[in-house]
């Protein structure tokens, strides 16, 4: 049998997440073998196809009126990985 390829993961940033995401990271950790890592690049990636758009805008809608918005201003793009 081959050897997988290994699918490249060239960005790294630390994340905080809450005991319940984490929970549920942990959770498709075990069913599906992949690292943290992995299994966000695969929910990422493929974010259209697997959720539906509008309880995604009502997600960030409702997490905005009880949290408030960041004071951020987005992401950074890190220029020697462009």
């Amino acid at each position: 049998m081959a050897t997988p390829k290994r699918y490249p993961l060239p960005k790294r940033f630390n994340a905080a997440l809450s005991d319940n995401a984490y929970e549920r990271l942990r959770s498709l950790n075990e069913k599906y073998g992949y690292g943290n890592n992995y299994l966000l690049t695969i929910l990422l990636e493929n974010l259209n196809d697997i959720v539906d758009q509008d309880a995604l805008e009502k997600a960030f809608e409702e997490f905005k009126a009880e949290y408030g918005a960041p004071a951020t201003k987005g992401m950074k793009k890190n220029s020697k990985n462009k």
